[in-house]
């Protein structure tokens, strides 16, 4: 019985002192020396190695002749650098590659999907992230590189937070951005102050430029400049009032017509994601501060469109309206705020107080 193909992947040779890289082809063990003993040029060497091999290897291969590593690689190299958020893909790619990239595609099911739940022991939405990129890799690897996609198993989403902040607590909030550092003070409470009244999230807001800003008309376009398209709609609104004078105070401290609204001396602040730089601000550092300081526990930046949201919805606005300011389906409006409104259930109650 020929041996089952696990793809390409490092042995070590006791004999030569180095690390070889071993894959079969036709049921024959085929060896490569990387020709270094140190695990980490090895571990680059195979990843050359991988690359080079499905650019000279035609046509689909079965799932047992197709590692995950390569199929990482390939999605990674081909379709995730140019996706909307590059950066998350990279940081799921990274997370996945030591419990999966030996494996092949056709080591994938639901039990080794549960493995690496309990492998990760991470929060599930985050494990959810991570395989739903197992999963978008291997079937773009369909009908390229691999003949036929398995299943990826996915844990049930977790329930969405209902965490939203009363006006009294976004006061608060507000007055400790305006109280921090000096540095902070210039851009966190526009910040805040944009998330509470827009809704938009949190990298729309970090990656807006003057020219989406339209003051003399009161609106603004939280579009991609890029034009690139996502399940994460950006809306085209008018800016609120109070929003507005924000606005026109920070387009006096301006850096340049095109520069970002949330800036430090110019600099965009940045998220969490990518590379760490040590010289940038992080938006994610201030407001947690900011948030320790005004005495709220278990509010992120999300929290602020979601007590956006929340706002609209005590106070009438319909569903749907709230939908278009939010950038959101229908379902997902309704599922998130539709407790809120004040006409929730009213005709359901009606119907039954009828005698």
């Amino acid at each position: 019985m020929p041996r089952r193909n696990r793809g390409a992947r490092l042995k070590w040779v006791e004999r030569r002192q180095a690390y070889y890289i071993v894959w079969f082809e036709r049921g024959r063990e085929r060896l490569r020396s990387t020709g270094t003993p140190d695990s980490r040029e090895a571990e680059a060497a195979l990843a050359t190695f991988i690359r080079q091999y499905q650019r000279t290897t035609s046509g689909p291969r079965p799932a047992d002749e197709v590692t995950i590593a390569a199929a990482l690689d390939y999605y990674g190299e081909h379709k995730g650098s140019f996706a909307a958020d590059p950066v998350r893909i990279g940081q799921a790619i990274s997370a996945l590659l030591p419990f999966w990239g030996e494996l092949t595609a056709a080591d994938v099911n639901d039990r080794r999907c549960k493995d690496y739940l309990a492998w990760r022991s991470k929060a599930t939405a985050t494990m959810r992230r991570e395989l739903t990129t197992l999963r978008a890799a291997l079937n773009y690897c369909q009908g390229r590189i691999l003949d036929r996609a398995p299943v990826v198993y996915l844990p049930p989403a977790p329930a969405g937070k209902d965490r939203w902040l009363t006006r009294p607590e976004a006061a608060a909030l507000l007055n400790a951005a305006r109280t921090g550092r000096s540095d902070v003070r210039l851009y966190l409470p526009l910040f805040i102050v944009m998330a509470l009244y827009t809704g938009a999230r949190k990298e729309a807001i970090l990656s807006l430029r003057w020219p989406q800003v339209d003051l003399k008309a009161g609106r603004i376009n939280f579009a991609r400049s890029d034009n690139r398209q996502t399940s994460k709609g950006r809306a085209h609104i008018p800016i609120p009032d109070h929003l507005l004078t924000f606005l026109r105070l920070a387009y006096k401290r301006r850096n340049s017509d095109l520069g970002f609204v949330i800036h430090d001396k110019g600099k965009q602040v940045l998220d969490v994601g990518g590379a760490w730089k040590p010289e940038a601000q992080y938006v994610q550092g201030s407001f947690g501060r900011a948030c320790k300081k005004a005495g709220l526990p278990g509010v992120t930046p999300h929290t602020l469109r979601h007590t956006c949201g929340t706002w609209m919805a005590q106070a009438g606005v319909p569903l749907r309206e709230i939908g278009g300011w939010l950038g959101h389906s229908d379902a997902r409006t309704t599922e998130l705020y539709a407790h809120h409104h004040p006409d929730f259930h009213r005709g359901a109650k009606k119907a039954l107080d009828r005698r």
